[in-house]
């Protein structure tokens, strides 16, 4: 096939064990546009099975419109296993052959097929590859932060102090005012809830008992936890993943800069110290929310509510719930420094890991809660 002299064509001519596939004409996608399939099947049936060599001799100006005619030429070779068909473009410019190697490498690195369903042995050993995978790098950061907590008292650490203090303000007066709402409402709640109970029995006065104990070595402790988890475990959670995201941990990396010195320990450091004085602040705020009920529902006076919550709620009560706070605190900022420093690097992750991190932060505050009533329980305090 011929055609005019600046119009792209082709012809094909045989030689022997051969074919030649002589190119010709100005191969430009704007003039001409690109060439039908219908061309390179006329070319594979003439070609029958020969080795196709394409000469570019007569090839005046071109663009893509030629590698898109090569690679659908090379395509159909690929996908029709009856032809022997073997194309050689050496003959080729070299940028043209670059392109067409760019193209055809594009190709190859899109996925095919589905990959068929694993067996379910195979996904229980995945499973259990992961859960290993995560129980090792938890128990390594928490050794980690056993040791790094040790050398910071000696000041042997690389910790920035204003970057301690910055979240500190953001964990601790930054929280102040949701803490006291979650409190104030479940010390209000567990005063109306036993004041109904208990005015059946003659027994209002103990609403000041119910209050006291359940604040002090319970709800306090756990709600003031649940908070963090929700505001500030995940907030670390988003962060570490965004970093992640952008490469900036990388960067560190780099520089030699340890991670877990700039960026864990400051976030665990901060909730450690601030949980403890936030369950502090919501046991007050309970226990105001418990007498406002219980002076306008039981008629009882503020004095005498606050002489039967003092004979109840004793120092190992408080001792309890502070010791609860701590080790809620920790759990909380290591969830969330953990996953977000396992994060993917895309947008998603970046809210996949946040919500991760509340998740395992609340759970993880009530299964160790559990394991606080069982060792009190124990120990028979």
């Amino acid at each position: 096939m011929s055609c005019n002299s600046r119009l792209p064509g082709w012809r094909l001519e045989r030689h022997g064990e051969g074919a030649e596939l002589r190119l010709t004409g100005d191969w430009i996608a704007r003039d001409s546009g690109v060439r039908d399939s219908a061309d390179v099947r006329r070319i594979l049936d003439e070609a029958g099975g020969l080795m196709l060599r394409v000469d570019a001799s007569e090839l005046g100006q071109w663009d893509s419109a030629l590698i898109a005619f090569l690679r659908m030429l090379r395509d159909s070779v690929s996908a029709d296993q009856t032809r022997i068909v073997r194309i050689e473009v050496s003959a080729l410019p070299k940028s043209a052959q670059r392109l067409l190697a760019l193209a055809s490498a594009g190709a190859s690195q899109a996925p095919d097929i589905k990959a068929p369903h694993a067996s379910l042995a195979t996904r229980v050993g995945e499973v259990c590859l992961r859960a290993w995978s995560r129980t090792v790098g938890v128990a390594a950061m928490v050794g980690e932060t056993a040791l790094c907590g040790t050398a910071a008292f000696a000041g042997r650490t690389r910790t920035r102090a204003v970057d301690v203090v910055e979240l500190i303000r953001e964990a601790g007066a930054g929280a102040l005012g949701i803490v006291a709402i979650v409190n104030g409402l479940v010390g209000a709640i567990l005063a109306f809830v036993g004041a109904v109970q208990l005015q059946r029995f003659g027994a209002g006065i103990y609403v000041a008992d119910l209050v006291g104990v359940a604040m002090a070595r319970e709800m306090a402790a756990i709600g003031t936890a649940i908070v963090m988890a929700g505001r500030t475990g995940g907030a670390y959670a988003a962060h570490l993943a965004t970093m992640q995201g952008n490469e900036e941990i990388d960067a560190l990396n780099v520089f030699g800069i340890p991670i877990f010195d700039f960026l864990v320990l400051p976030r665990i450091t901060a909730l450690v110290t601030m949980t403890p004085l936030l369950y502090i602040y919501g046991c007050a705020v309970g226990f105001f929310g418990g007498a406002v009920v219980s002076i306008v529902t039981l008629d009882i006076t503020p004095l005498r509510f606050l002489e039967e919550l003092r004979r109840a709620v004793t120092a190992t009560q408080f001792a309890i719930g502070f010791t609860k706070s701590i080790a809620f605190g920790a759990l909380v900022a290591l969830a969330g420094c953990f996953i977000g420093l396992r994060a993917g690097r895309s947008a998603a992750d970046v809210g996949h890991a946040a919500t991760a991190a509340v998740v395992v932060g609340i759970i993880g505050v009530i299964a160790l809660d559990a394991v606080f009533a069982v060792c009190c329980h124990a120990l028979g305090i």
